[in-house]
């Protein structure tokens, strides 16, 4: 976990190495000199956005600031901090060591614009945090309880989501493609124009979200129970395998190739929908309630 103190001790050793006041430091960041004085007396600490702007700043790898990274220096804090270093000879060595924020508790950190975050928060609590416009790609997220957090435009694809909870999040145009969430919880989200492209959905719980003009392509639920959603647009090439429906509509939606398998299809609602013979079939097999569907005859036509 990381200190506070910790934190402090390192960003006045990369300071001092750079031979910077914390004045000229603050005018770097765009804070407050007094703001820095805190952070190194261990009476705050930045975000790790902050702390990554730090970095570039001070000429360090952002796995300086881990607790596990060994400096070959120890540096002992004055509250003050008047003393002015000549000996900027030595650079501070680049680690192999990973920082990892995992195990922790987030709320209103702003990690936006960050890269490659991968396996670094799993078993996190994270409440009102931003990831806007992120590479979360291959992010590894497992027994998170993740909550008012901003994901919008940010890249998850090949993501690995599993036991976690996710409530009143906003993926806006967030590219999920080939993710995959087990046996998780999602619920209350705006998924609007996000990207579901070959997203898996195992054992989990997809309730009461928002999916206005998002892209379903070969997305796959199985064993999921799916509640208070309504799909539009294209549904193309899914799969809806044993899984439970409660008010569930598609609406003004066009599926072609889809399939569905289970008998409890009695949850699904459809208006104003088309389906292509395939589709169509399952949904009757499976014993839905096909008013509203308007069967495709040419099912080479393209879905509008």
């Amino acid at each position: 976990m990381l200190s506070t103190k910790m934190i402090g001790n390192k960003i006045y050793e990369a300071r001092k190495k750079n031979n910077l006041s914390q004045a000229q430091l603050a005018e770097q960041v765009s804070i407050s000199p007094q703001a820095v004085g805190k952070w190194e007396r261990g009476e705050s600490m930045p975000d790790i956005s902050t702390l990554n702007k730090l970095a570039k700043i001070l000429g360090v790898d952002l796995n300086y600031f881990s607790a596990t990274f060994k400096s070959n220096e120890n540096v002992e804090l004055s509250e003050t901090d008047e003393i002015q270093s000549a000996d900027n000879s030595s650079s501070s060595k680049k680690s192999e060591l990973n920082w990892n924020m995992s195990s922790g508790s987030w709320v209103d950190a702003d990690f936006s614009e960050l890269n490659k975050l991968q396996d670094k928060f799993s078993s996190s609590n994270m409440k009102n945090c931003k990831f806007t416009g992120s590479n979360l790609s291959d992010l590894t997220l497992k027994s998170n309880d993740i909550a008012d957090c901003d994901f919008s435009k940010s890249d998850m694809r090949n993501s690995k989501i599993q036991y976690c909870d996710f409530v009143r999040n906003n993926f806006t145009e967030c590219s999920l493609i080939d993710s995959i969430f087990s046996t998780s919880e999602i619920q209350k989200c705006d998924f609007s124009k996000a990207n579901f492209s070959g997203v898996e959905f195992k054992k989990s719980e997809f309730n009461n979200c928002t999916l206005v003009n998002t892209i379903w392509n070969q997305t796959s639920f199985k064993m999921s129970h799916i509640s208070n959603l309504i799909f539009n647009g294209k549904i193309e090439e899914c799969s809806f395998e044993n899984c439970s429906f409660s008010k569930v509509t598609f609406q003004n939606a066009t599926l072609t190739n889809t399939f569905f398998k289970g008998q409890r299809l009695k949850g699904i609602k459809f208006i104003d929908c088309q389906a292509d013979r395939m589709t169509y079939e399952f949904l009757k097999n499976g014993k839905a309630d096909l008013n509203g569907i308007t069967l495709k005859i040419n099912e080479n036509d393209s879905c509008i």
